[in-house]
């Protein structure tokens, strides 16, 4: 299965390459342009800002929260069924690490 995109490529492989050198010109341009700072760290907020940030010129579900099950090659992403309380643990996790860290560093 080829994930529906905005290049109109239906060859997996020739996806693969486009989503990799879209990407890397995207994350370069989130340090660069300083725009990472906007990222809330360890929030499913954050990663959605980022996955939209590095992929919105190729796919329309870009930093939304998918309502599909989708896989990638062999590999299956977490399945809708498990999709809601996966992305509400991330952002658990995200404020326990983040109190961890301040913790830390009062040591």
């Amino acid at each position: 299965m080829i994930l529906e995109n905005k290049l109109h490529i239906s060859n997996q492989v020739e996806l693969a390459k486009a989503e990799e050198k879209i990407s890397k010109q995207k994350a370069k341009q989130l340090f660069d342009s300083n725009d990472i700072t906007k990222v809330e760290v360890g929030t499913f907020a954050g990663l959605s800002f980022v996955h939209a940030y590095l992929f919105k010129d190729i796919y329309n579900f870009a930093g939304k929260i998918r309502e599909v099950n989708i896989a990638k090659g062999d590999f299956r992403f977490a399945p809708l069924m498990y999709l809601k309380q996966s992305l509400e643990h991330i952002d658990t996790m995200g404020k326990a690490q983040l109190m961890r860290s301040s913790k830390n560093m009062w040591k």
